[in-house]
This record gives structure tokens, C-alpha cells and sequence, in this order.
């Protein structure tokens, strides 16, 4: 008998069948009018994959804070289960790092790419590989999978529950408190500010990001400021 993930009562759980992905399904049940809180889901031997639809009721720029809220429910979610020397830290596009390698990561889709407009519908995708689907070790040495990273005994079921839990719990703090919170809570995650990145081309200082999460990078006598909007995913 296949388990089923309990979901808090706001959320609803659809199962993706094998060789569907998530993320696309979501999409999918998005574009089809479906509710909001639903949380499409897949987990195999080697991948956890879900995909979790909102309905936001502000502008673009300002609902895909999602995006980086889904990141800190992520990272409340393992904490909650994983030893406490696993590390995690979110890179601002969407990337997840598990004791500073790469080890899944996040995207996001709206029904449209107008950042002052308020989108139908908004779609975050969660990947996180469980096993490395790698016949040849050391390949990509930048890269690693939960259980390789002392999680072995952290059940991709529980995961997948306690990252809805969590990122529920940030969706009320944000609509309550606003985004000053999440803002605090993501800085203190943040893969690499402070340091040297290269983003779109740009080579600068990661200083941070500004109020709806765009990121602000430094380069010579320049503060370059990349939107959100930026990450966005072509809906098919």
C-alpha cells in the first residue's frame, strides 16, 4: 500500500503518476482553475518533486516572495528532521545547498510576466534528489543528495509534509506581518551574500536584496537590481 502524505486542512495533496513531474502537473491544475493549497507530489527511490499552486491577491513582484518563502519552509523543514550539523542555505535563484553543495532546487511559474499585474495563478516547484542518479562518482562534485548528506533516516514522506507545514505557517506570517520576517529569516540562509557572484553576466558583491527580493548586486560604482520576475519559467 502507497502512503499518502497528511497535508494541514488548507492544503490538498494530488498524487503526480510515475514519469509525471510535479512542477508540470501543477502548472497544469493551475492554468485548469484548481484551488489554492494544492500540492502536486512525487517521490521515487532517487527524487522528492512537488509542486505547490497559490492564488495571490497582490501583484507579481510582490507574490513571488513565494519563491523564496518556499526556500525557508524548506530549510524549517529538514531542520526539523535532520541532525543539527546539516546545514542548509538557499541561493537567491532558487538554488538549495545542503553543506554548501547543490542538492535540488527551486523554480517558479505564473500565469503571466507583469510584474505590476496580479497573476491568476503562481506555481513553486521543489526538487530535491534523495540519491545521486550518477553512474560515475566525483563527476559533478559540486553536487549531492539528501541521504549522502546525513539524512538518511529523514523519510521523504515526513519531509514533503513538514515543508507544507512550514511553508503554511510563513504564508500566514507573511499576510499578517508582511514581508519583513520572511526577509530576516532568508538573509540569515542566504548562500553567498556578502561574497563575489556572477549573475546574468554581472560580476559583483551579493549585498542582498530589496523589499520584493530582487537582487542587488555591486559592481564597481553600480548597484545592479535583478527582479524576481527574472527566474520565471515559460508556461507552455
Amino acid at each position: 500500500m502507497t502512503l499518502e502524505p497528511i497535508f494541514p486542512p488548507l492544503l490538498t495533496g494530488v498524487a503526480c503518476e510515475p514519469g509525471i513531474d510535479p512542477f508540470d502537473k501543477a502548472l497544469m491544475l493551475a492554468a485548469r482553475g484548481c484551488d489554492a493549497g494544492t500540492i502536486t507530489y512525487s517521490i521515487t527511490e532517487n527524487l522528492l518533486a512537488a509542486g505547490f499552486v497559490f492564488a495571490p491577491d497582490v501583484e507579481l513582484s510582490k507574490s513571488l516572495a513565494m519563491l523564496p518563502l518556499c526556500g525557508v519552509g524548506f530549510q524549517n523543514a529538514l531542520g526539523a528532521l535532520a541532525p543539527p550539523e546539516v546545514a542548509v542555505h538557499l541561493e537567491w535563484s532558487g538554488q538549495i545547498r545542503i553543506n554548501a553543495a547543490k542538492c535540488g532546487n527551486l523554480q517558479v511559474a505564473a500565469s503571466g510576466k507583469q510584474a505590476n499585474e496580479i497573476p491568476d495563478w503562481l506555481v513553486v516547484g521543489l526538487t530535491v534528489p534523495l540519491w545521486m542518479d550518477n553512474d560515475a562518482p566525483g563527476k559533478t562534485p559540486d553536487a549531492t543528495s539528501l541521504f549522502e548528506e546525513g539524512c538518511a533516516d529523514v523519510e521523504p514522506l515526513r519531509l514533503l509534509e513538514s515543508w507544507a507545514r512550514h511553508c503554511l505557517v510563513w504564508i500566514n506570517t507573511w499576510e499578517a506581518q508582511g514581508a519583513e520576517p520572511l526577509h530576516r529569516e532568508w538573509r540569515g540562509l542566504a548562500f553567498n551574500i556578502g561574497s563575489d557572484i556572477t549573475h546574468k553576466g554581472v560580476h559583483g558583491n551579493f549585498m542582498g536584496v530589496d523589499e520584493n527580493f530582487g537582487l542587488l548586486l555591486r559592481a564597481a560604482d553600480t548597484t545592479h537590481l535583478f527582479p524576481l520576475t527574472d527566474l520565471l519559467k515559460d508556461t507552455k
